[in-house]
Formats: C-alpha cells, sequence, structure tokens
C-alpha cells in the first residue's frame, strides 16, 4: 500500500441508490485508510460528518451541481452554504458547460464565484470542468477562469459523462493553473498504477470509488 497515494484519495460513493450501510462502510473505510476524504451526495453530508466526527483528518466532501452543472448559480451558492452547515468540508462544483462552449466567459467566472464566494474560508472549492465534453482550449480558458476565481481546486470529470480523467489532461491543467492551485483526476482511476500516472503528471488528489483497490495495489472496475 502505498501511503502517499491513500492520504490524497477522496473516497467516492456518488451513485443514486447509494444505501446508509454503504454510505457507513464508506467511511470506516476512509478512517482504515487514511484517505483524504469522503466524497457524497449533499443527502449524505450530515451522516457523513456524524460518522467521521472521531476521525477529524478525513474530511466530508461534498458535489454541487452535480452532474450536468446546469442549475443557476444561485442554486449552487444554496447549496454550497447548505452543504457547509451539514458538515461538508470540502465542495466540487460542476461548471456551466454550455456557458464555456457558448464563450459566455463571464457567466462561468461568476458561477464558480458564486460558490467561491459561499465557501470562504468555510470550505475547499474543486471545480469540476468535464474535460471529455472540452476542447484543448476550452479546457485551459476554464481552469484560468478558476483560477481567477479563487478555486483551490480545478477537478478532471464527474464520472458520470462521456469519459473520465487522462494524465494528459492533468499535465495541461497543471500546465494552466501553476503550481499553487490543485489539480484532482477523477473518473476512471481505478488502481494504484492509474493513481501513479495521475500524480506523476501533476494530480495532487484523486477522486475514485475504487479507492480501496489502490491502497492495496488492485485494478477495480469501476467506473468513477
Amino acid at each position: 500500500m502505498s501511503k502517499n497515494i491513500t492520504s490524497i484519495i477522496d473516497h467516492t460513493l456518488l451513485k443514486a441508490d447509494a444505501t446508509l450501510e454503504q454510505i457507513t462502510v464508506l467511511a470506516q473505510e476512509a478512517i482504515q485508510y487514511s484517505f483524504a476524504s469522503v466524497c457524497v451526495n449533499p443527502t449524505w453530508v450530515k451522516k457523513a460528518a456524524e460518522l467521521l466526527k472521531d476521525a477529524p483528518e478525513v474530511k466530508v466532501c461534498t458535489v454541487i451541481g452535480f452532474p450536468l452543472g446546469a442549475t443557476t448559480s444561485e442554486v449552487k451558492a444554496f447549496e454550497t452554504t447548505n452543504a457547509i452547515n451539514n458538515g461538508a468540508d470540502e465542495v466540487d462544483m460542476v461548471i456551466n458547460i454550455g456557458a464555456l462552449k457558448d464563450k459566455n466567459y463571464d457567466l462561468v467566472l461568476n458561477d464558480i464565484k458564486a460558490v467561491v464566494n459561499a465557501a470562504k474560508d468555510k470550505a475547499l472549492v474543486k471545480v469540476i470542468i468535464e474535460t471529455a465534453l472540452l476542447t484543448e482550449e476550452e479546457k485551459v480558458k476554464v481552469s484560468e477562469l478558476a483560477v481567477e476565481a479563487g478555486a483551490d481546486f480545478v477537478k478532471t470529470s464527474t464520472g458520470f459523462s462521456t469519459g473520465g480523467a487522462t494524465a494528459e489532461d492533468i499535465a495541461l491543467m497543471r500546465k494552466t493553473v501553476g503550481p499553487d492551485i490543485g489539480v484532482k483526476a477523477s473518473g476512471g482511476v481505478r488502481g494504484l498504477e492509474d493513481a501513479k500516472a495521475m500524480v506523476e503528471a501533476g494530480a495532487t488528489r484523486i477522486g475514485a470509488s475504487s479507492g480501496v483497490s489502490i491502497a492495496k495495489g488492485e485494478k477495480s472496475d469501476s467506473d468513477y
């Protein structure tokens, strides 16, 4: 097991049919393997915080505007505030992808800012750009916007679109944001070798439902 890898994994369960039993196991595994966080849907934040109350080193991460990014900025801001009030330490928000495609950069920037402002001094903000749907130019532009908005991380994927993280995208995002912003690889990181490749490309956080497999040096068939 690679201690350095496990300490940067967001142990993730975002499926619609996730049960209390599964969320409980997720939290227990996060404690056992010293993962960075558990990443759950907003409805599970309060329970995850309760399950992790004696393990403050494991953070509670949730998702905002997930998985489409198509809710309004006001809704994303409210969702962020609600999640933080329920115990979230980190929020992963999905950009307005259509606005980016339309080159409506002010909307994209202000959409990210709405979440950053709602989370200010209370939670880390990771910006999911959904790389599988973007051109290289769009990946660069939205990464720049995330930095301008004051986000803490840029993140490749929701895991619910047409593709996940690639080492090439991680390298491009890292080159764009520079050394001081986090880069999170998510979607399709199924084993230790995948995780290592992402870190070598510049990732500082890994989002995966296969965290236990990664910790054990095994391969998972999970999509996220």
